[in-house]
C-alpha cells in the first residue's frame, strides 16, 4: 500500500502504482493538509475579494469576477473547453502515473480542495478505472491543460449528466463512457465546487508522470548499455586498458567511473580480452564510459528534479495560511521539459554509440577477422544476408532519435492573447524523449543480437576462448532464449525476444547480481 502526504512519493512507487497496480491511500498528515487547505479557501470565498481562479475568469480574463453562485459553474465550463486534446492516447500505465501525481499534489494542501476531490481519483486507481487521455495538445505550461481536463471529463459532472460530456474511460479491460466506466465500478461522480476546476487541471502532472517513469527506464537502459558493451568488446577482441580504473579516476567524471568499473566487473577472467596485438580500440568500444558515463550523472541530476516535481503544488493560485491566495507560476513545465531535454541528448547518445559497435561487428573489416554480416562462414556471404539488415534498423531508429533529441524547451509559441508569452514546450519534450527510450531499448537489443552471435562465431575458431564472468551469464540467457542459426531466418522475432528478456526482471537480477 502506497500511502501519499503530497511531500514523500518516490519515483519508484510511481512505477509501482502505473504497473503493478498497487493499492493507494491518504496518510492521516494528507488528510489534515487538505481539510486545513479547503478551510482556507472558504475562508477566502466568505471575504467576497476578488482572487484569481477562486472567483475570477481565467487566463486573459482574470480581471472578471464571478459571483459565488456561479463558482461550481466556473469549475465546470474550464473542464469542458479545456478537453481539446487530440491525437493517439497514452498507455494506461502513463496515465495512472499522472492519477497519482495529480492525487498527491492536491494532497500537499495548497489547492483549497475537497478531500472527496482526491478520494475519488485514488478510488480510480484502486479500481482500475483508468481514463482515455490524448497525448497531443499540452503546452506543458498552464499546466497539462487538456489531458487533465480529459481526465476530469470522467470524474466529474453536472446538474446535466451527459453522457457525451463524460469521455472515455477503460474499466476491466472494456472502453466504456466515462459515467458507465465510473458505474459499474461504484464510485460516485463529482459536481466541482469553486477552485477545483483549477486545481484539477492546473500543472503539468502528465509530463511529470511520463519523465518519472522515463528515467526509471533509463536507469536499467545505461546498466544494460554497459552490458552490451562488454559482450561487444569481447567478440571484438578488445582491449582492457581503456577500462583501467587509473585513467577514470584521472578525470574524475563519476558516471564514467561507474560505467568503467561495470565493464571491468563484466568481463573479469575473460580471455578473449587483450588477445592480440591491438593497442588500442576505436572510440566506440575505447570511449564508450565517457560517452555513456555522462548518462549516469545526467540522470542523477534530473532524478532529483522529477523526483521533487511529483511532491510540488503545481496549480496556481496557491493558499497559505491565514487565508492568504498567491497568484505564481508553479504551473510552468520548464523545470521538466528542460530535464526531458537533457535525457534525451544523453539517451539519443547512448544509442548512437551502440550502432557503431553494431556496425563494427558487421564489417569484415572492422570486426577482427569475422565473417562479413556474421554470416556463418565465408562461403555463405552472399547467399545469405547475415546480420546486414538489423544494423539497417539501428541506424534509422538513431538518425530518428537524432531529430527528436533537438531540445522542444528552446522553442515557444505565445498563447491566451499573449498572456502567456513564454510557453515551456515540456510535453513535446516529454513524447519525444519517451520515444528517443522506446528506440534506445531496441536499438541495445540489437546490440545483444549482434554480439552474443559474434561471440559465436568467435569462439568457433578460438575453441579455447572463455567468456568474462558476467557477460558469460548473459550470453548463456540469451542463448536460452534463441539458439544459434547458422543460415538467415526470420531475425526480427527473435531481437523482439532478446528485447523483452533484457527488459525483465530476470535479466536485472542478474545484472544485480553480476554488479553486487
Amino acid at each position: 500500500m502506497i500511502s501519499i502526504d503530497g511531500h514523500h512519493l518516490q519515483i519508484d512507487e510511481i512505477v509501482k502504482v502505473a504497473r503493478n497496480h498497487e493499492k493507494v491511500m491518504i496518510s492521516v498528515e494528507g488528510t489534515n493538509n487538505i481539510e486545513k487547505s479547503y478551510a482556507l479557501k472558504n475562508q477566502i470565498i466568505a471575504s467576497s475579494k476578488a482572487v484569481y481562479g477562486i472567483n475570477t475568469g481565467f487566463g486573459i480574463f482574470a480581471n472578471k469576477q464571478i459571483a459565488n453562485k456561479d463558482s461550481s459553474q466556473l469549475s465546470r465550463n474550464l473542464i469542458l473547453s479545456h478537453a481539446v486534446g487530440t491525437g493517439e492516447q497514452f498507455s494506461n500505465e502513463i496515465v495512472r502515473a499522472a492519477m497519482l501525481v495529480r492525487a498527491n499534489t492536491l494532497t500537499k494542501g495548497f489547492s483549497g480542495v475537497r478531500i472527496e476531490v482526491v478520494n475519488t481519483l485514488i478510488e480510480m486507481l484502486n479500481a482500475n478505472v483508468v481514463p482515455v487521455i490524448p497525448s497531443q495538445g499540452s503546452l506543458g505550461s498552464s499546466g497539462d491543460l487538456a489531458p487533465l481536463s480529459h481526465l476530469a471529463l470522467v470524474f466529474t459532472t453536472d446538474e446535466k449528466d451527459l453522457d457525451e460530456d463524460s469521455w472515455y474511460a477503460y474499466y476491466l479491460d472494456h472502453k466504456l463512457t466515462g459515467k458507465e466506466a465510473m458505474k459499474r465500478a461504484g464510485i460516485p461522480r463529482l459536481v466541482l465546487e469553486s477552485k477545483e476546476g483549477l486545481a484539477i487541471n492546473n500543472g503539468a502532472t502528465f509530463s511529470a508522470a511520463i519523465a518519472a517513469l522515463s528515467i526509471y527506464d533509463s536507469k536499467l537502459l545505461f546498466d544494460l548499455a554497459e552490458m552490451s558493451l562488454a559482450l561487444s568488446l569481447e567478440a571484438m577482441l578488445g582491449c582492457s586498458s581503456a577500462f583501467d580504473h587509473r585513467i577514470h579516476a584521472a578525470r574524475g567524471q563519476l558516471g564514467q567511473m561507474e560505467a568503467a568499473n561495470n565493464v571491468r566487473r563484466f568481463i573479469g577472467n575473460s580471455n578473449l580480452i587483450n588477445s592480440t596485438d591491438r593497442v588500442q580500440d576505436a572510440y566506440s568500444l575505447r570511449c564508450a564510459p565517457q560517452v555513456q558515463g555522462v548518462a549516469r550523472d545526467t540522470l542523477q541530476f534530473i532524478w532529483g528534479i522529477i523526483e521533487r516535481e511529483i511532491n510540488a503544488a503545481t496549480d496556481n493560485p496557491l493558499l497559505f495560511t491565514p487565508g492568504i491566495a498567491l497568484s505564481g507560476g508553479n504551473f510552468h513545465g520548464e523545470p521538466i521539459g528542460v530535464a526531458m531535454d537533457f535525457l534525451g541528448i544523453v539517451l539519443s547518445e547512448i544509442a548512437s554509440i551502440s550502432e557503431r559497435r553494431i556496425n563494427r561487428m558487421t564489417d569484415e573489416n572492422l570486426n577482427a577477422g569475422l565473417p562479413p554480416m556474421l554470416v556463418d562462414h565465408m562461403d555463405a556471404a552472399g547467399l545469405n544476408s547475415g546480420l546486414m539488415m538489423p544494423q539497417y534498423t539501428a541506424a534509422s531508429l538513431v538518425l530518428e532519435n537524432q531529430t527528436l533529441a533537438h531540445p522542444d524547451s528552446v522553442f515557444s509559441i505565445p498563447t491566451s492573447a499573449e498572456q502567456e508569452d513564454h510557453n515551456a514546450n515540456a510535453m513535446n519534450a516529454c513524447r519525444h524523449t519517451l520515444q528517443i527510450l522506446k528506440n534506445a531499448q531496441h536499438v541495445i537489443s540489437i546490440e545483444f543480437y549482434t554480439a552474443a552471435r559474434a561471440i559465436d562465431l568467435r569462439l568457433r575458431n578460438l575453441p579455447d576462448g572463455t567468456l568474462g564472468d558476467g557477460t558469460r551469464l548473459i550470453y548463456k540467457m540469451i542463448r536460452d532464449v534463441v539458439p544459434y542459426q547458422a543460415g538467415d531466418a526470420l531475425w526480427w522475432p527473435e531481437i523482439e525476444k532478446v528485447k523483452q528478456l533484457i527488459l525483465g526482471r530476470n535479466f536485472q537480477e542478474a545484472l544485480d547480481f553480476i554488479k553486487s
